[in-house]
């Protein structure tokens, strides 16, 4: 693994862990989705792997070897970005970037790389106090890649933007695993952005890991697809549906529930309505891994 802890506890104070015995393994090239509700342990995690935080045991491998032995060195092959970005409003993108080309002695050409990677070549010279949210995240993430990663730790990064800023992110970092090879860990309480991006998933809650593993592994554990739907008509098709899916229920005048299998039969069941000439004007998946996720976490 990348990234592994071995019984990694930790408190701020010796009266209460925040930690409690937590083993991750972050195999390479992957995207590690380290996902918990709010105040389960993430960013206390994501200080330690970034070494804000001491680890005093020795519980922390990155690249296989002990993560204290490692600093300050590491850091040239690490980009992360804990939390809110720091940036400088009063100078524009490009100058920003060039404080940490400088601080790290690294090629300035490696500016005008980063900007076009995260969709920003023709905002570098614009203030960063005129930025929007999502620019200023997009940013803050050029400025961890300008040392060429090959390991990314990102807390929380879309937190706070809106629909279309949180797609760019996430087409942007599976974008940077898929062609770049940097293996990324991400920390989020979504679990709907988790599944879009991540090939494997930690699940924390009070600071223990309750789940790792592949998201496959995750959806054949959450078990059944719950399924709700609006339609038309349901008293003439009412029978019809019964008979293929007894797990029909009613719970409105134009709405039912379903229970299938898995996510897999959704197509299926679209299919069967569209050959019955039964209007879909709705569907939405009600449970599954969501209430799964919630039951570990609540």
């Amino acid at each position: 693994p990348i990234i592994q802890t071995k019984n990694l506890s930790y408190g701020y104070t010796s009266k209460k862990n925040v930690l409690s015995d937590l083993n991750i393994n972050v195999p390479q090239e992957s995207i590690y989705g380290f996902l918990g509700p709010n105040g389960a342990g993430k960013s206390t995690t994501m200080l330690l792997l970034t070494g804000l935080l001491t680890d005093p045991d020795g519980q922390i491998n990155i690249f296989g070897k002990p993560l204290q032995e490692q600093i300050p060195h590491i850091f040239s092959r690490i980009g992360s970005l804990v939390e809110s970005p720091s940036l400088y409003l009063h100078l524009n993108g490009i100058d920003n970037l060039r404080c940490i080309t400088t601080l790290n002695d690294l090629p300035e050409s490696r500016i005008s790389e980063v900007l076009d990677l995260v969709g920003l070549s023709e905002n570098g010279n614009q203030k960063v106090k005129s930025y929007s949210l999502g620019m200023k995240q997009r940013l803050a993430i050029a400025m961890t890649l300008l040392g060429e990663p090959e390991l990314l730790l990102l807390d929380e990064p879309v937190n706070g933007l809106d629909p279309s800023g949180i797609t760019y992110i996430r087409e942007l970092l599976i974008k940077l695993n898929k062609e770049k090879g940097i293996t990324i860990f991400i920390s989020s309480h979504l679990l709907s952005e988790i599944e879009k991006m991540c090939t494997h998933v930690g699940i924390i809650h009070k600071g223990e890991l309750k789940f790792e593993g592949t998201m496959q592994e995750l959806e054949e554990i959450a078990g059944n697809c719950k399924i709700s739907v609006v339609s038309k008509g349901i008293d003439l098709f009412r029978d019809t549906i019964r008979e293929k899916y007894p797990s029909f229920k009613e719970t409105g005048d134009e709405t039912f529930d379903l229970v299938l299998s898995d996510k897999e039969e959704i197509p299926l069941f679209s299919k069967f309505m569209v050959e019955n000439d039964i209007p879909i004007y709705e569907l939405k998946v009600t449970d599954g891994l969501e209430e799964w996720f919630l039951t570990l976490t609540v």
